[in-house]
């Protein structure tokens, strides 16, 4: 009932806000909503770790430890999302730039979104996953375009076409692995159920699993945002309103990619882990390297924070390559980390793009002493993102790194710490320009406390995880074991 309770309460809040022209308190109804599924994955967390797995709908729906992780991420990046959706859309209407049907329907479209993602996480079956992150696909092609300015309708074209490749690659993908659980003999219902396929894994016909496997590599890794099939990324999160920029960047990514980590530890079961380590490693490098080399060159801010996903995206697949149960509970613990601290980058930089106006690093300069709230937000999660202590992507990271010299992935993890220190030189010098010099005379601007009340406690709670990780570690352990080799 929690998992039913967390993907209707989404559902519930989009049909208000489609028959209620869009006030302030529908706003609010809708943020709360996200609470509640907040405290519904705690509470599955609680009960699946003390237990087995929940079902329902005859396994429809299924939560184990993984999912219930999932469910606490989405829930959390959420809640900071439409905490802020309800200025932003003040913010819209007061200029004239959004009509009340037009935030109505960005009302819709959002809780739609994460009930979709909450689906992908929850569905016992891979090919209702796969409809899930399908219907991810579609939702937010009209939100990358809510702007209806020409960048973000291009940008939204670009989107939908290179994820619906994706996408049905993932689909073949599927096809095949279906193929080869029917040639085992399940019955027809139960060939795309999780437990089932992980049950009949070692017997699944090897040829069919690589063809399938890498399809799946190549179409999630689509959505992902991994290299080959990367471009629709910063084009999409850079012109994206910012709440929407949080949702896909914090957890819109990582759905896919948590499909991947479902799909994985079936092959591993068919094929052996050499197989599926190879492709996650070669599309973790390439992913990486790309990121490093645009990151030098970047000119908006936007685009650089979606580079940066780009880059820990690449970071979680040579975790998942390694495969053992610290990789896979290092890999967890960065993408909580991630979407906490990538939601509060991308949320300020929606204020700083309101109130500046312009997305350009040279023309927003001297940001902590003129915006001194918004800067020293940005400034410590740009701290928090570069995986310094005592955030948690420090401790995900570095652990990622252990796990993957342990199964003898040290020299790619010596090529990922290389690409990395790119990256941390180029973000550090683009930082600079944005936060440090003078004001010129410029008045000090503050920034309402409803804005950045939330974003500190999304930092705080980053840390203290960092430093502590006791509330969460009985839960990566769990988490870990149902997918680690």
């Amino acid at each position: 009932m929690l998992a039913l309770a967390a993907l209707v309460a989404p559902l519930a809040a989009g049909m208000l806000a489609a028959v209620v022209p869009w006030r302030r308190w529908v706003g609010w109804v809708c943020t709360a909503t996200l609470g509640v599924v907040l405290a519904c994955g705690i509470d599955l967390a609680v009960q699946v770790v003390h237990h087995s797995a929940v079902t329902a709908f005859g396994g429809v729906l299924r939560v184990d430890a993984l999912s219930a992780f999932m469910v606490i991420v989405i829930g959390a990046v959420g809640f900071l999302a439409a905490w802020q959706s309800v200025r932003y859309l003040d913010a819209e209407i007061s200029d004239g730039r959004c009509g009340r049907r037009q935030a109505s329907l960005y009302g819709v479209l959002v809780q739609g979104f994460i009930a979709a993602m909450l689906l992908a996480v929850v569905a016992g079956n891979v090919g209702v996953m796969w409809v899930a992150v399908e219907a991810t696909t579609i939702i937010t092609t009209f939100l990358v375009g809510h702007r209806r300015t020409r960048g973000s309708l291009e940008a939204s074209w670009k989107y939908i076409a290179i994820c619906s490749v994706g996408i049905a690659l993932a689909f073949l993908g599927t096809v095949l692995v279906y193929l080869a659980a029917l040639h085992v003999g399940h019955h027809l219902p139960a060939n795309l159920d999780w437990t089932s396929l992980m049950a009949a894994s070692h017997h699944l016909d090897p040829g069919v699993m690589r063809l399938a496997m890498a399809l799946l590599v190549l179409g999630y890794g689509t959505k992902v945002g991994l290299a080959p099939m990367h471009s629709w990324l910063p084009d999409a999160h850079s012109q994206a309103p910012a709440p929407v920029s949080a949702l896909m960047s914090g957890v819109l990514l990582t759905v896919a990619f948590y499909a991947l980590l479902r799909f994985k530890a079936v092959a591993d079961g068919a094929l052996g882990i050499g197989f599926t380590r190879d492709l996650l490693v070669v599309i973790g490098l390439l992913s990486l390297a790309v990121a490093a080399s645009l990151m030098l060159s970047q000119h908006d801010y936007k685009r650089m924070l979606a580079y940066s996903s780009m880059e820990h995206m690449g970071l979680i697949a040579l975790g998942a390559a390694a495969g053992t149960r610290l990789a896979i509970a290092a890999v967890l613990l960065h993408i909580l980390g991630h979407g906490l601290v990538k939601g509060v980058l991308f949320l300020t930089s929606g204020e700083v793009l309101r109130t500046e106006g312009t997305s350009e690093i040279a023309q927003v300069k001297s940001l902590l002493v003129r915006r001194p709230a918004l800067g020293g937000l940005f400034a410590v999660g740009l701290v928090a993102l570069l995986g310094l202590p005592p955030f948690s992507l420090f401790v995900s990271e570095l652990n990622m790194v252990r796990a993957e010299t342990t199964v003898g992935l040290g020299w790619a993890a010596a090529l990922s710490l290389l690409c990395m220190a790119v990256i941390f030189a180029a973000m550090m010098s683009h930082g600079r320009r944005l936060l440090l010099g003078a004001s010129d005379g410029e008045r000090v601007h503050r920034t309402p406390a409803m804005v950045t009340a939330p974003l500190v406690s999304a930092l705080a709670a980053c840390a203290v995880i960092g430093v502590l990780a006791w509330p969460l570690a009985s839960l990566l352990r769990a988490a870990a074991q149902v997918v680690a080799i």
